[in-house]
């Protein structure tokens, strides 16, 4: 069957405003088919993006540069107003990492406009890395985040309990932690609320193979919520499988409002509030 690559229509506005805590700009212009794989977004896509994302009340985004030559795209793109950036090391791609990395990593995360570090974790799904490697680089940037004074975003794909064993192990950082697209149970979000942590949910907890996630975001205060796209991946229903964008961010909105039987306005201002705590913004 072909890949449907049709952009799914705006939403309806919503009743107040929020960012999308999660996307990569590189990945959704290649897609769409205005840049060749591997190459920046131009400043012109993300305008046209962004501009798109406000017209729905997505007022703010983070995009997310996962490999070393992400790194100087996602910094530019928060040439953007409306555009921040975070900046690591994937862990299907950590093979390699020298210490010249690492010091150009910290370099960078040092810019006003870089918010996080991350995404970084572990991810037992591929088998690009070991989990032995992953695991090494995963502390390194633990570290990193506690050096930089900048929260961590985290990538953890059937992993959970080395995720969290690692964490008690190390000591979270001061700044904080958000697992990127969080894929536990009610169980371990309760556990990551109990330690602080922030999750972040994307288009899956719409899914309708996901009645544990939506569980999970049933159970925790909406003041450890926020949300994504992970764009260009992870659309909501009923668009899965077409290419993601910040303006969808209202789907999973309304979905959390409808868990928490609260208004979508409760929703974004909590969010809102959240995301500017934490992020510094």
């Amino acid at each position: 069957m072909a890949r449907d690559d049709t952009p799914p229509p705006l939403p309806e506005p919503l009743a107040g405003t929020v960012f999308d805590s999660h996307c990569h700009f590189d990945s959704m212009s290649s897609r769409a088919g205005f840049s060749e794989p591997g190459t920046a977004a131009s400043p012109e896509y993300i305008d046209d993006a962004m501009a798109q994302a406000s017209a729905v009340g997505v007022t703010k985004a983070i995009n997310v540069g996962c490999e070393v030559g992400e790194w100087q795209a996602a910094l530019a793109s928060t040439g953007h107003p409306d555009v921040l950036a975070a900046l690591a090391v994937h862990p299907t791609a950590v093979r390699g990492l020298t210490e010249d990395h690492y010091t150009e990593l910290e370099r960078l995360l040092a810019h006003p406009r870089v918010v996080a570090v991350g995404e970084t974790g572990l991810d037992y799904y591929w088998d690009r890395t070991t989990p032995a490697e992953q695991q090494q680089h995963f502390r390194r940037h633990i570290e990193l985040s506690k050096r930089v004074g900048k929260p961590l975003m985290i990538h953890d794909r059937d992993a959970h309990a080395d995720v969290l064993r690692i964490l008690r192990e190390e000591g979270a950082p001061d700044a904080g932690v958000v697992f990127h697209a969080f894929s536990g149970d009610a169980g371990m979000a309760r556990e990551c609320v109990d330690a602080g942590y922030l999750l972040s949910f994307p288009g899956v907890l719409t899914f309708k193979n996901a009645p544990g996630l939506r569980e999970a975001a049933r159970s925790i205060p909406l003041e450890h919520v926020l949300v994504e796209t992970d764009a260009p991946f992870l659309t909501a229903h009923p668009y899965r499988g077409r290419p993601n964008a910040p303006y969808l961010i209202p789907l999973v909105v309304r979905l959390l409002a409808e868990l928490k039987k609260v208004d979508e306005s409760v929703v974004c201002a909590t969010i809102s509030a959240t995301g500017r705590r934490f992020f510094g913004l």
